[in-house]
Protein backbone atom coordinates (compact mmCIF):
# COMPACT_ATOMS: atom_id res chain seq x y z
CA UNK A 1 0.00 0.00 0.00
CA UNK A 2 2.51 2.55 0.94
CA UNK A 3 4.62 1.89 -2.78
CA UNK A 4 1.05 2.58 -4.51
CA UNK A 5 1.33 6.01 -2.45
CA UNK A 6 5.21 7.13 -3.14
CA UNK A 7 4.47 6.47 -6.82
CA UNK A 8 0.97 8.90 -6.71
CA UNK A 9 3.32 11.17 -4.81
CA UNK A 10 5.33 11.04 -7.61
CA UNK A 11 2.86 11.47 -10.43
CA UNK A 12 1.73 14.47 -8.77
CA UNK A 13 5.09 16.50 -8.15
CA UNK A 14 5.32 15.84 -11.86
CA UNK A 15 1.79 17.06 -12.32
CA UNK A 16 2.42 20.25 -10.61
CA UNK A 17 5.95 20.91 -12.33
CA UNK A 18 4.19 20.54 -15.85
CA UNK A 19 1.70 22.56 -14.70
CA UNK A 20 3.44 25.40 -13.27
CA UNK A 21 5.94 25.65 -16.28
CA UNK A 22 3.13 25.85 -18.94
CA UNK A 23 1.52 28.32 -16.76
CA UNK A 24 4.94 30.36 -16.53
CA UNK A 25 5.51 30.11 -19.99
CA UNK A 26 1.60 31.94 -20.97
CA UNK A 27 2.12 34.11 -18.59
CA UNK A 28 5.75 35.62 -19.89
CA UNK A 29 3.95 35.53 -23.95
CA UNK A 30 0.70 37.21 -22.39
CA UNK A 31 2.80 39.77 -20.42
CA UNK A 32 5.55 40.44 -22.91
CA UNK A 33 7.73 40.25 -20.05
CA UNK A 34 10.56 37.67 -19.11
CA UNK A 35 9.54 34.38 -17.71
CA UNK A 36 10.07 33.42 -14.13
CA UNK A 37 10.98 30.00 -14.14
CA UNK A 38 11.98 29.43 -17.96
CA UNK A 39 13.97 32.64 -19.51
CA UNK A 40 14.71 33.29 -23.24
CA UNK A 41 16.57 30.94 -25.63
CA UNK A 42 19.35 33.09 -27.12
CA UNK A 43 22.53 32.10 -29.07
CA UNK A 44 25.02 34.18 -28.80
CA UNK A 45 28.01 34.36 -31.54
CA UNK A 46 30.97 32.50 -29.28
CA UNK A 47 29.13 32.16 -26.56
CA UNK A 48 28.46 29.13 -25.29
CA UNK A 49 30.66 26.52 -27.37
CA UNK A 50 28.03 23.56 -27.18
CA UNK A 51 27.23 21.66 -30.20
CA UNK A 52 23.59 22.90 -30.33
CA UNK A 53 24.26 26.42 -30.44
CA UNK A 54 23.99 28.56 -33.75
CA UNK A 55 27.60 29.64 -33.40
CA UNK A 56 28.38 26.26 -33.06
CA UNK A 57 26.69 24.91 -36.03
CA UNK A 58 28.66 27.80 -37.97
CA UNK A 59 32.14 26.73 -36.87
CA UNK A 60 31.59 23.16 -37.85
CA UNK A 61 30.72 24.07 -41.38
CA UNK A 62 32.66 26.51 -42.15
CA UNK A 63 36.08 24.68 -40.23
CA UNK A 64 38.17 22.95 -43.13
CA UNK A 65 40.57 20.40 -42.29
CA UNK A 66 44.14 20.82 -43.39
CA UNK A 67 45.83 17.20 -43.63
CA UNK A 68 50.02 17.08 -44.16
CA UNK A 69 51.01 14.21 -46.58
CA UNK A 70 54.59 12.84 -46.99
CA UNK A 71 55.30 14.73 -50.33
CA UNK A 72 58.21 17.38 -49.75
CA UNK A 73 59.28 19.51 -52.15
CA UNK A 74 62.28 22.02 -51.56
CA UNK A 75 60.68 24.95 -54.02
CA UNK A 76 57.07 25.68 -54.97
CA UNK A 77 55.79 25.53 -58.85
CA UNK A 78 55.67 28.35 -61.04
CA UNK A 79 52.35 30.87 -60.71
CA UNK A 80 51.73 29.89 -57.08
CA UNK A 81 49.57 31.98 -54.56
CA UNK A 82 49.71 32.88 -51.37
CA UNK A 83 46.68 32.08 -49.75
CA UNK A 84 45.03 31.47 -46.54
CA UNK A 85 42.89 28.70 -45.22
CA UNK A 86 41.34 28.57 -41.85
CA UNK A 87 44.03 30.85 -40.31
CA UNK A 88 46.89 28.86 -41.98
CA UNK A 89 49.11 30.36 -44.44
CA UNK A 90 49.25 28.16 -47.78
CA UNK A 91 50.49 28.18 -51.30
CA UNK A 92 47.98 27.28 -53.59
CA UNK A 93 49.34 26.14 -57.16
CA UNK A 94 46.80 25.17 -59.49
CA UNK A 95 44.82 22.39 -57.68
CA UNK A 96 47.50 21.48 -54.97
CA UNK A 97 48.50 23.28 -51.70
CA UNK A 98 51.63 23.68 -50.31
CA UNK A 99 52.53 24.84 -46.33
CA UNK A 100 55.70 25.76 -45.09
CA UNK A 101 57.70 23.62 -43.47
CA UNK A 102 61.49 24.04 -42.09
CA UNK A 103 63.21 25.01 -45.47
CA UNK A 104 61.27 23.53 -47.82
CA UNK A 105 57.34 22.89 -48.33
CA UNK A 106 54.80 19.86 -47.66
CA UNK A 107 51.79 19.11 -49.70
CA UNK A 108 48.96 19.06 -47.69
CA UNK A 109 45.29 18.46 -48.39
CA UNK A 110 42.02 20.45 -47.82
CA UNK A 111 38.97 19.13 -46.77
Amino acid sequence: MSMKRTSHRYISAAAIIAALVTVDGWTARLSGHGAVFIGNAQARVGRPLTPASVAGVARRTTRRTIRRSAIYVAALPAACVNTSVSGTVLWQCGATYYQPYGGGYVVVYVD
